[in-house]
């Protein structure tokens, strides 16, 4: 088994408050909340080594979360998105939207096909008992979709503003 052997990544995103609760439980400011019918944008500062930004669709009917990370120069220039699979939802009573990460990912990088990651992990929680067997068969359904429909489409990106109905809007489109 992997030495990063770990239950299901939970993140808050609290609308009212402006905040973002990652992983780790580090609570972080939030520049701007949008939500759609479809899902919860977010954009946020990062003090990160890596990236100095990041930017988040999330996507429930799904089981997507869309990420754009505004890395340092040098540092993975041809990533476009990054597609973490699970369980999104939202809002709750009190505003927030909540994300349960699957272990499986995706990255989009110009020029290659869509990349499905981090598949040891997923079978190494479920040999764990940290996600059910229900839940690895939707993770899988999930990222099979993705991967189908940025093959039929023109990439991810035209997939995804398909799915939802329009184009999902970033920082910079």
């Amino acid at each position: 088994m992997s030495a990063d052997l770990h239950p299901p990544k939970r993140e808050v995103f609290d609308v009212p408050a402006m905040t973002n609760t990652d992983p780790k439980g580090f609570v972080r400011a939030v520049d701007e909340y949008r939500v759609a019918d479809y899902g919860l944008y977010m954009s946020r500062t990062a003090d990160h080594p890596r990236f100095t930004h990041l930017e988040t669709w999330l996507l429930p009917a799904l089981g997507l979360r869309a990420n754009i990370f505004h890395f340092i120069p040098g540092y993975r220039e041809s990533q476009r998105l990054y597609l973490d699979v699970g369980e999104f939802t939202g809002a709750d009573e009190e505003g927030r939207w909540h994300a349960v990460d699957w272990y499986l990912d995706l990255v989009d990088s110009a020029g290659e096909p869509l990349q499905l990651i981090d598949i040891d992990e997923l079978f190494e929680a479920h040999a764990a008992q940290f996600i059910s067997t229900a839940d690895c068969e939707e993770a899988v359904r999930i990222a099979v979709s993705a991967m189908a429909g940025a093959a039929q489409s023109r990439g991810v990106q035209a997939w995804l503003d398909a799915q939802v109905g329009e184009p999902l809007r970033w920082l910079n489109s």
